[in-house]
């Protein structure tokens, strides 16, 4: 199966390689922001909570994430840019598109990550530009 976060890899060598990593125990493997964030955009295709909540950072994480919404369909990511300003700290812009209901929408957010003791955390995201098309 193709990955959902949009890279030309198939979803046990990209995403699904971090995923299984979380769930084997050997914690978030991720090796950048962009990856972190790709993988939690897979993760939000596939309904894997428990991946999203331990790879949000502790001191922004809410208490529990409820199911999707009947009918959603996730259809793309598009990441704009990602930098690294220094060794700990990371941002991604991205632009995700869904559909709910017949209607579609756009998630376009500039994302922060931190990292602490080795693993990549998305710690918040500032919304941009335009939500719903």
């Amino acid at each position: 199966m193709p990955c959902p976060c949009g890279r030309r890899a198939a979803y046990a060598h990209c995403c699904g390689a971090l995923h299984k990593a979380f769930e084997a125990g050997q914690g978030l493997t991720a090796a950048t922001p962009e990856a972190l964030m790709r993988s939690r955009y897979s993760a939000f295709v596939l309904d894997l909570r428990d991946y999203l909540l331990a790879s949000w950072h502790a001191s922004t994480r809410p208490a529990e994430l409820e199911a999707p919404e009947p009918g959603l369909k996730w259809l793309g990511l598009d990441v704009k840019r990602a930098a690294m300003p220094d060794a700990d700290h990371g941002s991604v812009e991205f632009v995700a598109r869904s559909k709910l209901g017949g209607r579609a929408h756009r998630l376009h957010e500039v994302s922060r990550f931190v990292r602490e003791n080795g693993e990549w955390f998305y710690l918040d995201g500032e919304l941009s530009g335009d939500l719903k098309n």
